[in-house]
Protein backbone atom coordinates (compact mmCIF):
# COMPACT_ATOMS: atom_id res chain seq x y z
CA UNK A 1 0.00 0.00 0.00
CA UNK A 2 1.36 3.39 -0.98
CA UNK A 3 1.26 5.71 2.06
CA UNK A 4 1.39 8.88 -0.04
CA UNK A 5 -2.10 10.33 -0.28
CA UNK A 6 -3.73 7.64 1.87
CA UNK A 7 -6.31 9.44 4.01
CA UNK A 8 -6.78 8.57 7.68
CA UNK A 9 -8.89 9.77 10.59
CA UNK A 10 -6.94 9.93 13.83
CA UNK A 11 -8.73 9.56 17.17
CA UNK A 12 -7.19 11.39 20.12
CA UNK A 13 -8.79 11.78 23.55
CA UNK A 14 -7.82 14.78 25.68
CA UNK A 15 -8.63 16.07 29.15
CA UNK A 16 -10.38 19.31 28.17
CA UNK A 17 -11.79 21.37 25.30
CA UNK A 18 -8.95 23.86 25.82
CA UNK A 19 -6.31 21.17 25.37
CA UNK A 20 -8.11 19.89 22.26
CA UNK A 21 -8.25 23.36 20.74
CA UNK A 22 -4.57 23.99 21.51
CA UNK A 23 -3.50 20.74 19.85
CA UNK A 24 -5.94 21.24 16.97
CA UNK A 25 -4.62 24.71 16.17
CA UNK A 26 -1.00 23.52 16.25
CA UNK A 27 -1.55 20.58 13.90
CA UNK A 28 -3.76 22.48 11.43
CA UNK A 29 -1.48 25.54 11.34
CA UNK A 30 1.52 23.29 10.64
CA UNK A 31 -0.42 21.39 7.91
CA UNK A 32 -0.15 18.10 9.79
CA UNK A 33 -3.95 17.90 9.59
CA UNK A 34 -6.58 19.35 7.31
CA UNK A 35 -9.17 19.49 10.08
CA UNK A 36 -9.56 18.66 13.76
CA UNK A 37 -13.09 18.20 15.12
CA UNK A 38 -13.60 18.41 18.87
CA UNK A 39 -16.40 16.34 20.40
CA UNK A 40 -17.19 17.24 24.02
CA UNK A 41 -19.21 15.42 26.62
CA UNK A 42 -17.25 12.18 26.36
CA UNK A 43 -17.24 9.90 29.41
CA UNK A 44 -14.41 7.37 29.40
CA UNK A 45 -14.09 4.23 31.51
CA UNK A 46 -10.63 2.68 31.47
CA UNK A 47 -8.10 0.75 33.54
CA UNK A 48 -4.93 2.65 34.51
CA UNK A 49 -2.40 1.60 37.16
CA UNK A 50 -4.57 -1.44 37.92
CA UNK A 51 -7.52 0.78 38.85
CA UNK A 52 -10.80 1.45 37.03
CA UNK A 53 -11.18 5.15 36.21
CA UNK A 54 -14.15 7.17 34.97
CA UNK A 55 -13.22 10.55 33.49
CA UNK A 56 -14.72 13.36 31.43
CA UNK A 57 -12.77 13.84 28.21
CA UNK A 58 -13.03 15.29 24.70
CA UNK A 59 -12.50 13.32 21.52
CA UNK A 60 -10.59 14.78 18.60
CA UNK A 61 -11.34 13.51 15.08
CA UNK A 62 -8.32 14.54 13.05
CA UNK A 63 -8.28 14.33 9.24
CA UNK A 64 -4.85 13.79 7.72
CA UNK A 65 -2.84 11.47 5.49
CA UNK A 66 -0.79 8.43 6.36
CA UNK A 67 2.25 10.29 5.03
CA UNK A 68 1.79 13.04 7.66
CA UNK A 69 0.85 10.67 10.51
CA UNK A 70 4.35 10.23 12.05
CA UNK A 71 4.85 14.00 12.41
CA UNK A 72 1.28 14.42 13.63
CA UNK A 73 1.80 11.78 16.32
CA UNK A 74 5.00 13.50 17.46
CA UNK A 75 3.24 16.89 17.68
CA UNK A 76 0.29 15.44 19.61
CA UNK A 77 2.63 13.73 22.09
CA UNK A 78 4.61 16.97 22.58
CA UNK A 79 1.52 18.98 23.51
CA UNK A 80 -0.62 16.32 25.23
CA UNK A 81 -1.08 16.21 29.01
CA UNK A 82 -1.36 12.40 29.28
CA UNK A 83 1.65 10.13 29.79
CA UNK A 84 0.15 7.65 27.29
CA UNK A 85 -2.33 9.45 25.03
CA UNK A 86 -4.71 7.63 22.74
CA UNK A 87 -3.54 8.27 19.18
CA UNK A 88 -5.18 5.82 16.78
CA UNK A 89 -5.26 6.16 12.98
CA UNK A 90 -8.15 4.58 11.08
CA UNK A 91 -8.09 4.25 7.29
CA UNK A 92 -10.65 6.08 5.18
CA UNK A 93 -12.00 3.40 2.86
CA UNK A 94 -14.29 5.70 0.86
CA UNK A 95 -15.29 9.34 0.78
CA UNK A 96 -16.33 12.29 -1.31
CA UNK A 97 -13.60 12.80 -3.93
CA UNK A 98 -13.56 16.61 -3.55
CA UNK A 99 -13.28 16.33 0.26
CA UNK A 100 -10.47 13.76 0.09
CA UNK A 101 -8.63 15.96 -2.41
CA UNK A 102 -9.03 18.91 -0.03
CA UNK A 103 -7.56 16.78 2.80
CA UNK A 104 -4.54 15.87 0.67
CA UNK A 105 -4.09 19.47 -0.53
CA UNK A 106 -4.24 20.91 3.01
CA UNK A 107 -1.69 18.45 4.37
CA UNK A 108 0.72 18.65 1.45
CA UNK A 109 4.26 19.52 2.54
Amino acid sequence: MDAKGSEVVVLVTVASPEEAEKIGRIIVESRLAACANIVGGLRSIFRWDDKINVENECLMLIKTTLERYPELETAVRQHHSYAVPEIIALPVVAGSAPYLKWMRDETHK
